[in-house]
């Protein structure tokens, strides 16, 4: 198969993309990344010369471009994972989040229905969902794939639209599709604007834990090598026109985890126990803040076999070590010469 991954320098596309290309040798891989601010092409050096493994440098948001992809090398299958996917800069620019997660990806189903035109055999568009869209929890209950959108920001709002999309065009084209719905991401390769690699790094700057609100707020959290697995898995075996909702079974209060991030760094770094806890600073609650996801994983683990590899605190560890072996790569994302890499590297499409 030639398989098309957008976003793949991207955090959990990275992980994605080498899991395909080394698990795969059979398939054709074709990484299309607009290289934005969160997207790195040293997360992926390790397969850059891989002979199944193509980088296609564009943007998803432009529909002639994705079309004439589309044409020249034939996809087979799409793993559409490419996002604006940070709930804080959707609240300040959410026509950003519209223009790339809506309208990129009905480009992409354009493109693939143009492509295929109703000859479906042995064709897929997999779509990378989040748990956000269902809105938020109370104190008990689990988000299910039959649980009704309720997006509170307009990150989630985005999304929601583009989950509407696809399974529009499987109802109104026949379009083969998968969906899954996530929860919160960590673990190597993390862009530092989210919190666990945010704090890691502050910590080891000695610089404020910036929590919001009561730091009350429960995710569920899902270790991004866990998830490239139930991609990989969805997309060869799992039913057409369905959703799988992935999970880590494995819930915590901002502050807890903060907490146990803080005396695992201590350990690390050799300082005093209580020492990076000092550095937590409850700041204003941001707009919308959904109180609680939980994500319910019983089907993907009952239907296709999947279950996490790794406890968190497994898990946890694994992504502080990898970060304090990487501190190259952390001091150039932070500093954004990461961003020069692809220019050394590649030609533009």
């Amino acid at each position: 198969m030639k398989i098309l991954i957008t976003g793949g320098a991207g955090f959990i596309g990275s992980h994605v993309v080498r899991r395909f290309v080394t698990k795969h040798p059979e398939h054709h891989i074709y990484n299309l990344d607009a290289l934005t601010y969160a997207g790195n092409l040293e997360n992926i050096k390790d397969i850059e010369h891989a002979k199944n493994y193509t980088f296609l440098k564009g943007d998803i948001t432009d529909a002639a471009y994705i079309q004439s992809v589309f044409e020249k090398y034939q996809f087979d299958g799409v793993v559409h994972l490419a996002a604006e996917s940070h709930v804080d800069r959707s609240i300040t620019d959410p026509m950003a989040f519209v223009k790339t997660n809506v309208f990129g990806t009905v480009n992409l189903l354009n493109a693939a229905r143009d492509l295929w035109k109703g000859d479906y055999e042995g064709k897929r568009f997999y779509h990378v969902s989040t748990d956000e869209v269902y809105g938020t929890l109370g104190a008990t209950g689990l988000f299910t794939e039959e649980t009704p959108y309720a997006p509170n920001s307009p990150y989630s709002a985005s999304k929601a639209s583009s989950d509407h999309f696809v399974r529009a065009y499987g109802e109104t084209y026949g379009l083969p599709y998968v969906l899954t719905n996530c929860s919160n991401n960590y673990g190597p390769h993390h862009f530092p604007e989210k919190l666990i690699p945010l704090f890691i790094h502050n910590i080891i700057e000695e610089k404020p834990l910036p929590v919001y609100g009561d730091g009350n707020y429960t995710r569920d959290w899902l270790f991004v090598i866990d998830h490239a697995r139930a991609i990989d898995l969805v997309f060869h075996e799992g039913k057409n026109a369905e959703t799988y909702n992935i999970g880590g079974f494995n819930e915590w209060k901002n502050i807890d985890l903060v907490k146990v991030l803080c005396t695992l760094m201590d350990r690390k770094l050799g300082r005093a126990e209580g020492s990076s806890a000092q550095l937590i600073t409850f700041v204003k609650d941001r707009p919308g803040h959904d109180l609680r996801y939980a994500i319910d994983a019983t089907k993907i683990n009952t239907q296709l076999g999947w279950q996490p590899s790794v406890t968190f605190e497994e898990g946890l560890a694994k992504t502080i070590d990898w970060f304090f072996d990487n501190q190259e790569w952390l001091a150039n994302v932070t500093s954004g010469a990461y961003q020069e890499y692809y220019q050394k590297q590649y030609v533009n499409e």
